[in-house]
């Protein structure tokens, strides 16, 4: 048995060491002490309890264990009983063989006291060495059993097979690993942002927004329906596309782009998308009304330009209602030549004044 003994010690130290996240290891355990040779001792049953405190500024040995052992009444065997209790002192070492499963080899002394004493079995130093098998059932909690060769001082020979779980207490802290002091000379290669919004100021065009704020790629705060009115200061984040809007980001006006031909109010397919955005921003909307006042230039009469006006917005609230807008949330309003956005005197103003908008009622 010793020489079995000996010789798993020595292939267990082919296997990684393992390491331990804590201080101390405490197991209460159960056992079996098999007496051999001429001792005349019945086997023992025991019980005891071992603490353990993790070394690792040793170099060989990773735990030192102080317990004791109690064993119930044991017979002799031609009569009388005894009770032993056995105290030890180890050094551990172990063995990693998976994430959970690890081997360990223990060595040291102890002294065993007998209420007893009969047949040699005297009150007595020993020493002891044997293997264990560890498996981690936690992080802190792991089912321990070993065999341990015990030799008294006297030359009483004892095995003693233990089962039991430890459990890990006094958590490691865990290593900080300390910065080193940026050199100054990286310091001056960090590129800057003084605004602290997240965009360097080598790509801000807006370097000063205030401190917290939501920023796009350029650094400067979110417009959502492009006002020109940022969405921290607009009370009205979602006005219509392409509408004037006053200082607090609302609509009123909404110029619809939309240019008619000369002496026409038919709107032409290249005003398609136009006509969509709007028709989808009354439609997420069925609260708001909408006066559909259309323009011309200054060529013929007033009231040929009057009634020329009325059928462009007329036409415009037709092209609304096929693109599924309620009709009758819509006013449609001629002014004529009454109100040119710009001069009659060049084709281009003319242009500019042959027009479409829709001013919201809310």
């Amino acid at each position: 048995m010793k020489k079995i003994l000996a010789s798993t010690l020595l292939c267990s130290s082919l296997l990684l060491a393992a390491n331990s996240n804590y201080d101390y290891e405490i197991t209460p355990m159960i056992g079996i002490v098999d007496s051999e040779g001429d001792m005349n001792l019945e086997n023992q049953k025991a019980y005891g309890l071992s603490i353990g405190k993790y070394i690792d500024d040793v170099y060989f040995f990773d735990q030192i264990e102080i317990g004791f052992l109690n064993s119930t009444n044991t017979d002799y065997t031609d009569s009388g009983d005894t009770k032993v209790t056995r105290f030890f002192t180890n050094l551990i070492k172990e063995y990693q063989v998976t994430s959970k499963t690890s081997l360990y080899g223990l060595a040291g002394l102890g002294y065993e006291d007998y209420s007893n004493e009969r047949f040699n079995n005297e009150d007595d130093a020993f020493g002891n060495y044997g293997i264990g098998l560890k498996y981690k059932i936690s992080d802190s909690i792991s089912l321990k059993t070993d065999i341990r060769h015990l030799i008294s001082f006297e030359g009483n020979n004892s095995l003693l097979y233990t089962i039991g779980f430890g459990f890990a207490f006094g958590e490691k802290a865990k290593p900080t690993v300390e910065k080193e002091p940026m050199k100054e000379e990286e310091e001056e290669k960090m590129p800057l942002d003084d605004d602290q919004d997240g965009i360097y100021n080598r790509d801000d065009i807006c370097p000063n927004t205030p401190r917290g704020i939501a920023v796009n790629n350029k650094g400067c705060e979110f417009d959502s329906d492009k006002d020109k009115l940022i969405d921290r200061l607009d009370k009205c984040p979602y006005s219509a596309p392409g509408a004037v809007v006053d200082k607090f980001g609302c609509d009123n006006v909404v110029n619809l782009d939309i240019q008619f031909d000369k002496d026409s109010a038919t709107i032409t397919n290249q005003y398609d998308n136009r006509l969509n955005e709007f028709a989808t921003y009354l439609n997420k909307r069925p609260n708001l009304n909408a006066n559909i006042e259309a323009h011309t230039d200054s060529d013929g009469t007033n009231e040929y330009n009057q009634i020329l006006s009325q059928k462009r917005a007329q036409s415009t609230i037709k092209a609304l209602g096929e693109l599924d807008v309620d009709t009758t949330r819509l006013k449609a309003v001629g002014h004529g030549e009454d109100k040119p956005v710009a001069s009659n005197e060049t084709s281009e103003g003319k242009a500019l004044n042959r027009r479409v908008e829709a001013v919201i009622i809310k």
